[in-house]
């Protein structure tokens, strides 16, 4: 599993959700559970990651979304 994207911005996070499985690409949201921990103060960022396999794809797809400022650097 690769990271795409860590942030406290729920908008951010569910339009990008939102766009990859729209375009068939299986993602998930790590630590929405300690988030949720947390409160409500969105303090403890979440995380959108994907297959490795399918990372380059996401990232083009969230970049032509007009992500790319929100992405991680890529895995080596």
């Amino acid at each position: 599993m690769e990271e795409l994207i860590r942030t406290n911005d729920a908008v951010v996070l569910s339009f990008a959700e939102s766009l990859l499985r729209d375009a068939g690409i299986v993602c998930f949201v790590a630590d929405q559970g300690m988030s949720i921990l947390e409160g409500s103060l969105g303090l403890l960022p979440r995380r959108l990651m994907v297959d490795g396999e399918r990372a380059a794809a996401a990232r083009r797809l969230l970049i032509d979304a007009g992500l790319g400022d929100e992405l991680r650097e890529a895995a080596p």
